[in-house]
């Protein structure tokens, strides 16, 4: 974590529409990643199946230096043994995984199920570090603790955005709130903690989202969060992704913003933010 400069990533070929997933090509994952990888150098994924599989592989040749690989359906057999593959034959590079994003607040997953998945993963890929994800206010909660006591490093979701005072706060405000969160998170959790998804989307400007806010949070992020061997932050999103207006979201009701978290357009095109993070010299 004090090293690499991780960003949350999922190939922009995949997209779930109507309830099925596409496929994500090589050519397509090694086109976003050629992208990204000047300003980021490990990534955080979101599955291991319908291409993202191929992630680490693809990650490998182009010199990335670290892979948490996600899991999204931790009861996938399929799913979870092309997560432990992908360790095997990368074991440098592949540096944990998540198993489960937002499981538990989406409900589907309890506690109770992660922690045997967990479970499960480590009698099969002993040395693998293993966590899951949630957002932040539920591994504050007692029920969270046993399931927490089986993960070798932490995983949260961070997001002023959702936060009530968001619209009127300065960006300094919104930034000092995940630098808080992270330490109230280590009063639980002795732990890595990495905040897997934080930052601004840039639109719709009427929720006071902008590509100006964007880059404004995490330069401000940047300077009150930087990175040690006990917490980091990772960039949210790559790429934005259009399809997930209509996508099936854990909190009822439309949620626009979820097309435009991206660092990146969906054309691959650098929005204003990318300026603000400095470039990779190795």
């Amino acid at each position: 974590m004090t090293h690499s400069r991780f960003i949350a990533y999922q190939p922009t070929q995949l997209q779930m529409v109507d309830g099925r997933a596409t496929q994500a090509d090589d050519a397509s994952i090694t086109d976003d990643l050629t992208v990204l990888r000047s300003h980021f150098d490990a990534l955080i994924t979101y599955g291991a199946q319908h291409g993202a599989e191929r992630v680490p592989d693809i990650a490998a040749t182009l010199r990335y230096k670290a892979v948490i690989v996600g899991v999204w359906d931790v009861s996938n057999d399929a799913e979870v043994g092309n997560a432990i593959a992908a360790w095997r034959r990368h074991p440098q590079l592949v540096v944990g995984l998540s198993l489960g994003n937002e499981a538990a607040f989406g409900k589907r997953a309890t506690f109770e199920e992660l922690g045997h998945a967990i479970d499960n993963v480590r009698a099969k890929a002993p040395g693998l570090a293993l966590s899951t994800t949630e957002p932040f206010h539920l591994f504050l909660t007692d029920a969270a603790l046993p399931l927490m006591s089986k993960m070798d490093f932490m995983l949260a979701n961070v997001h002023p955005v959702f936060q009530p005072w968001f619209p009127t706060a300065s960006d300094e405000t919104a930034a000092q709130f995940v630098v808080n969160v992270v330490g109230l998170l280590a009063t639980t959790f002795c732990g890595p903690i990495l905040v897997k998804e934080t930052g601004v989307p840039t639109a719709p400007a009427s929720a006071s989202y902008s590509e100006a806010r964007q880059a404004s949070f995490y330069r401000q992020l940047q300077l009150l969060l930087p990175p040690t061997a006990t917490h980091a932050f990772a960039y949210f999103s790559a790429y934005d992704a259009p399809w997930r207006v209509a996508d099936s979201h854990p909190v009822p009701g439309e949620h626009p913003e979820e097309a435009h978290w991206g660092l990146y357009d969906e054309a691959r095109r650098p929005k204003p933010v990318v300026a603000v993070v400095p470039i990779l010299q190795h």
